[in-house]
């Protein structure tokens, strides 16, 4: 497995250890020691992908992922709007994040973008706006060789596809194989029964995995048990990233530096 960890340009979004100059945070994530970054970027069209490329590239730290829920808290850009012509930017801008993705050979994550069952509209309809949403962006993104990983989402952050088995069910809809899961240990202590369990559950479909303690903070600093969750991350075969996603707490750098640590110590 993967050490790796998310950064970010300016962004709203609380939980990114960095999130003010991008090139600075690339270079500190290589400097910490960490085998792989994932990016988080509102609008691909808004960044030089080229500069990026020759600068990870340089520094020997692959990106393995592309974050895309900016777009959604600081656009309002979703697949599961009211309006058509939102539903249809949102479309587009997945799929501009995997023109971006793939010149790194990276995911696209597909999280808070896929939106929220809104007021007035049966889940069902909703369902059907992300189905076919993610069918497109999964045509699309085919023949760049890019996958879409979906990530269950919390109860208080939406109100479509909390649990790994609805998002199970929702990529099984869409008949489309390059559909995965993402695993977030924070989302999960909300909403799984068993992380342990849910982690063997999703195997099949698991094809990214964000690390948060209990509290949002670096791991090691809530009442998770990380050493039986990469025991079975290990047990079920996972081998990708192993990504932070977390508050910058106490501040950034801190937050960073105890996460790789701790990883380190587990023997990631």
């Amino acid at each position: 497995m993967l050490k790796c960890i998310v950064v970010s340009g300016p962004a709203k979004f609380e939980a990114l250890a960095f999130k003010d100059d991008l090139y600075t945070s690339i270079k500190k994530v290589a400097a910490l020691g960490y085998d792989t970054v994932e990016l988080a970027i509102r609008d691909p069209n808004l960044v030089d992908a080229q500069s990026i490329k020759e600068l990870v590239e340089q520094l020997n730290l692959p990106v393995v992922a592309i974050g895309t829920g900016q777009a959604y808290g600081e656009e309002g850009l979703s697949f599961t709007d009211l309006d058509p012509s939102i539903r249809a930017k949102a479309i587009q801008r997945i799929k501009d994040q995997v023109q971006f993705a793939a010149k790194f050979g990276a995911k696209v994550i597909i999280g808070l973008i896929r939106g929220k069952v809104q007021p007035g509209v049966e889940v069902k309809q909703a369902e059907e706006w992300l189905v076919s949403a993610l069918q497109e962006c999964a045509d699309y993104a085919q023949p760049f060789g890019v996958t879409l990983v979906v990530e269950p989402i919390n109860r208080y952050e939406t109100n479509l596809i909390n649990t790994v088995a609805e998002t199970i069910e929702i990529i099984k809809r869409t008949s489309r194989t390059n559909l995965q899961v993402l695993f977030d240990t924070f989302h999960a202590n909300i909403e799984e029964s068993s992380i342990l369990d849910s982690i063997r559950e999703v195997a099949p479909y698991l094809g990214h995995f964000h690390v948060a303690d209990s509290n949002r903070w670096a791991p090691g600093c809530g009442h998770l048990d990380f050493p039986s969750i990469l025991d079975v991350l290990k047990e079920v075969g996972y081998s990708g990233a192993v990504s932070a996603e977390i508050l910058p707490k106490p501040d950034p750098d801190s937050s960073a530096r105890l996460t790789i640590e701790y990883m380190k110590r587990l023997g990631l």
